[in-house]
């Protein structure tokens, strides 16, 4: 098969935890075609949605030298490969809605995209958990203070979160004795003008923000349980948390398979789910992570479940 994957700088990529980096060495190592390119070049010309984009070959990891050649970069329609893997970081901003839209006009000349830019556009990161209420801690939705001073009133300890962020940016836990709790709403709410999501705060935190991964529907056997560092609310390997795999407890894959068949319906094929104790509090959409952390802890081929996933969905 010839893939593309639309994904962020190739010399940026941290490629001893990369997911996308696992992604395309399975499938080169399968014999599959793999060319990359970045969302900003995609474009529309002669009714077609193309995207420049070169020809991945990976060589030997050597001191000093990269991880991969590139061929010169062409303009490839999206349609013309036999599947496209949108992993292309947030911010979910003006520009990646674009790059959305112009994947669903490319589906319907016929590409395969994975996930779908419609799903990227219905599932919102945060909102998404609303979808699935009886999975989900108390939540508030809402740009004025009032009501998040009301929820706080309610609940005593609560999490404050921006609807567009990742990697833990922005998020802030609020008691009610907080002596900054005026600034830190009018600060995620730009006073009044942007709409921010607060949840009860569940101390299971402290055991560790799990990451679920559901491919094709079902869930892989382990997760990566992202552990707060000392003083820290927030798990987010990005800021400093510890990635500890485990095996899914039977709530977990509850979840999960509750989720997994409704989302592969809706044109997801692979979602990082976010659960801390029993409840779910993200849906991953955009570009779900820690592959290697849970396959290096298991010996499960996460990259290689989802590469079996692509070409099913091929096929």
């Amino acid at each position: 098969m010839k893939l593309l994957f639309i994904v962020d700088p190739l010399n940026e990529l941290k490629i001893y935890k990369d997911s996308s980096y696992a992604m395309m060495r399975e499938a080169a190592v399968r014999g599959h075609e793999i060319w990359t390119g970045q969302a900003q070049t995609l474009r529309v010309r002669n009714g077609q949605v193309e995207i420049q984009s070169a020809r991945l070959t990976f060589t030997e990891l050597q001191l000093g030298h990269a991880w991969y050649e590139e061929g010169d970069y062409e303009s490839v329609v999206l349609a013309d490969v036999d599947a496209v893997v949108m992993r292309k970081d947030p911010p979910f901003d003006q520009q990646y809605l674009y790059a959305t839209q112009l994947l669903s006009l490319a589906e319907a000349h016929g590409a395969r995209v994975f996930n779908s830019g419609q799903a990227l556009r219905d599932f919102n990161e945060k909102l998404s958990v609303l979808r699935y209420p009886e999975f989900a801690a108390p939540t508030l939705v809402s740009q004025q203070e009032v009501d998040i001073r009301a929820f706080l009133a309610e609940h005593g300890d609560i999490i404050l979160k921006p609807l567009d962020g990742m990697g833990g940016i922005g998020i802030f836990r609020l008691r009610r004795d907080d002596p900054n709790i005026g600034s830190i709403i009018e600060t995620l709410t730009d006073n009044g003008a942007r709409t921010v999501m607060a949840q009860r705060f569940i101390p299971e935190i402290a055991d560790g923000d799990k990451r679920v991964l559901v491919i094709d529907g079902k869930p892989v056997d382990w997760c990566l349980a992202r552990i707060p560092k000392a003083g820290e609310t927030r798990g987010n390997l990005a800021v400093g948390g510890t990635g500890v795999a485990r095996p899914l407890t039977a709530r977990d894959r509850a979840i999960a398979e509750a989720l997994g068949p409704d989302m592969l319906a809706r044109g997801l094929l692979l979602v990082g789910l976010d659960i801390i104790g029993d409840y779910l509090t993200e849906v991953n959409v955009t570009s779900p992570t820690c592959f290697m952390e849970i396959s290096a802890a298991s010996g499960i081929n996460v990259a290689g479940l989802f590469i079996d996933a692509i070409e099913y969905r091929v096929s």
